[in-house]
């Protein structure tokens, strides 16, 4: 039996169906439009600018490092061009060591450059390429060209690298850049340069390099780049040049410190030499020194770990950051504070019988017997201990205090270095503070005053701070900021400005006073205890001779350096400036374990002075007697005949200094 179908019904579902349908594509359509109008009209303008940025990158362009020069224009400082082999080991195929050990049959990889790049690697992000070769030859670079499709990851980059032309020579002020570590980029990026240092990757670690780094680096620039959906360039569409870095004049004189360095020989220690009327510094030694350009590229961990741990302690900046007893080289201030404060005239005499006795203590003098009758002259010039001892203690601590720190000791300098250590200026209260958590330690003791009135006990300054005071006594108490950099040459413009145009204030003095005080240290180079190294001179130049003791002997025992470990010798000293009449030039020089400060210090500001002031180097010909470099190690009875011996103080007072 045929069934009949319901055509009505029929017709009813399709229509139905198809309205269903209808709907669906329509409220599809409608979405569609809807999301259309929504990205064309409402969010037009903010998809636009994505897209633009989509289109156009921003390429940093770093600009050149300013150069770093001498006063006379010797370069010490400098950039080059050069191919660097980089990885970048996010976008490695194969394994790290693999990558490497296939580069190294194209291009030589030693052991260093492994361990430095495992260090780099360790302060890095995956994603930022690192240097595993720099200063690739033009036969490396061809080689690995030909070979880049091997090695995706790996990239030959074209980089201006750091040179330090004149490797270890004032390495302490010049410093080093280094690559931008982890600590620094966030630094950077929280501070108002972090867009300027977008794509840089190094950055000033230490010395001028560091405390000058903005100036340095100069102004980031940038190239919009259009590019494809793939990252390809197409084209430039606009240049923003970078500027250049300011290039800095230093006020060192670079043939001055070369020969200062080759001066101190194997010796330790520090020298800072100043222009009186100006503060330029004209040399900053700190001994020994480093090659700063073993950290432009990153430091390998061997060469870290001999600079490290050396006994030399060579990254130790000594006239910023090392303290020292100023030994004798204080007595010259001492006497001036008694003249400008009225407790001695010049003509005043004492009786030095060899000794000073207080509450029961004898302080002994540097000369067995003492002087005999000594007046303010022969004070400096023969420098006696026992002057000091009596003067001192009618001053009394705070009258000494007060009157030094105005010339600077145990006070900031200013210099235009980061870390400068301010040393101790000792004072009542200064050791109220020091020892807070000790009231018996507080009290300030009469034996204490006795030892600083010879520049011994409490006092602590950095030979950076001993060439200021002497700088500033040269110069009548007009003081200048002490300073390296002398001039910054803009690197767009290259107009110049002076980074110390005026004087910072004036240390009240009677001019009498003053110039007593430098005829005296004119006594210590013609008939006290410099003559002998500055005899046939030249020229005339006042001076101060100076040894601190580091080690304590035993009371009725006498100092004999043979049976003194070598780095508890002790320190010799030596202050200067010249010529007498007009100084051009003011020296401070420590020379750690040195022995006494005429027979070691002495002798290398002798040839600073010949050089700065006659043009005369070291291996002319010299008549003057240079000790020998074991002159430490002479007899006590040799030591007595020359120059006395040092005696134990006994209590609390500190032994005594030999010239």
């Amino acid at each position: 039996m045929t069934e009949l179908k319901d055509n009505q019904l029929e017709l009813h579902k399709f229509r139905l169906r198809l309205t269903v349908v209808g709907g669906v594509v329509f409220t599809c359509f409608a979405l569609l439009l809807a999301r259309l109008v929504w990205l064309q009209v409402v969010k037009h303008e903010d998809y636009a600018v994505k897209a633009e940025d989509n289109r156009i990158s921003l390429v940093p362009i770093q600009p050149n490092r300013g150069l770093i020069v001498d006063r006379n224009g010797v370069v010490l400082a400098r950039n080059y061009s050069a191919y660097t082999l980089e990885i970048t080991p996010s976008k490695l195929t194969a394994t790290l060591d693999e990558t490497i050990d296939a580069l190294s049959k194209l291009v030589v990889i030693d052991i260093k450059d492994r361990k430095r790049f495992r260090h780099l690697l360790e302060e890095s992000k995956r994603f930022e390429s690192v240097p595993l070769r720099t200063r690739l030859t033009d036969e490396e670079v061809a080689r690995f060209t030909a070979q880049h499709f091997r090695f995706p990851g790996v990239e030959i980059q074209a980089r201006l690298f750091r040179q330090y032309p004149l490797g270890e020579t004032a390495s302490h002020v010049i410093g080093f850049i280094g690559r931008v570590n982890q600590a620094e980029a966030k630094a950077l990026a929280d501070s108002d340069q972090g867009a300027n240092y977008n794509g840089a990757d190094h950055i000033g670690k230490e010395g001028i390099e560091k405390s000058y780094e903005r100036q340095l680096h100069g102004t980031t620039g940038y190239e919009e780049v259009e590019v494809s959906a793939g990252g390809r360039a197409v084209r430039t569409l606009s240049r923003r040049n970078a500027t250049p870095g300011s290039n800095l004049i230093l006020s060192i004189d670079i043939e001055l410190q070369k020969v200062i360095e080759e001066a101190f020989g194997e010796w330790r220690g520090a020298l800072v030499a100043i222009e009186p009327e100006t503060g330029d510094i004209l040399a900053y030694v700190s001994r020994p020194g480093f090659d700063p350009n073993l950290f432009v590229d990153g430091i390998d961990t061997q060469s870290w770990n001999e600079l490290n741990t050396s006994l030399d302690r060579p990254m130790v900046n000594r006239p910023l950051s090392g303290t020292y007893p100023p030994g004798s080289t204080f007595k010259p201030f001492m006497a001036l504070a008694a003249l400008e404060r009225g407790y001695r005239t010049p003509g005043q005499s004492i009786h030095d019988a060899g000794f000073f006795t207080l509450g029961g203590h004898r302080f002994r003098d540097d000369k067995p017997g003492g002087h005999g009758t000594v007046d303010m002259f022969k004070s400096i010039s023969e420098s006696c201990d026992t002057y000091y001892y009596i003067l001192g203690n009618e001053m009394g601590i705070d009258t000494i205090s007060e009157f030094m720190k105005p010339f600077g000791f145990g006070q900031l300098t200013g210099i235009d270095l980061e870390h400068e250590k301010q040393g101790v200026l000792p004072s009542k209260e200064w050791k109220r503070n020091r020892f807070k958590k000790n009231a018996a330690a507080q009290r300030w003791q009469l034996g204490d005053t006795i030892s600083i009135s010879i520049g011994n006990g409490y006092n602590n300054y950095t030979p950076l701070q001993m060439a200021h005071a002497v700088a500033n006594l040269a110069n009548n108490g007009v003081v200048m900021k002490p300073h390296l950099v002398k001039i910054l040459e803009d690197g767009g413009t290259h107009a110049r400005q002076l980074t110390v145009a005026r004087e910072s204030y004036r240390i009240p003095l009677k001019q009498q006073n003053v110039d007593f005080i430098k005829s005296a240290m004119v006594g210590v180079t013609t008939s006290g205890t410099a003559s002998k190294v500055f005899a046939n001179a030249g020229y005339i130049s006042g001076g101060k001779t100076g040894t601190a003791q580091l080690f304590a002997i035993k009371k009725n025992e006498k100092y004999n350096a043979k049976l003194v470990a070598a780095h508890l010798r002790d320190n010799a000293l030596y202050t200067a400036f010249a010529p007498a009449d007009k100084p051009r030039i003011a020296i401070a020089v420590v020379v750690e374990n040195g022995g006494f400060g005429a027979a070691v210090a002495a002798p290398i500001v002798r040839k600073a002075l010949d050089f700065y002031l006659l043009g005369k180097r070291p291996n002319q010909k010299d008549t003057t007697p240079v000790p020998k470099e074991d002159a430490v190690l002479r007899s006590v009875d040799d030591i007595e005949a020359e120059h006395g011996v040092v005696e134990p103080k006994p209590g609390v007072d500190t032994p005594g200094n030999t010239e």
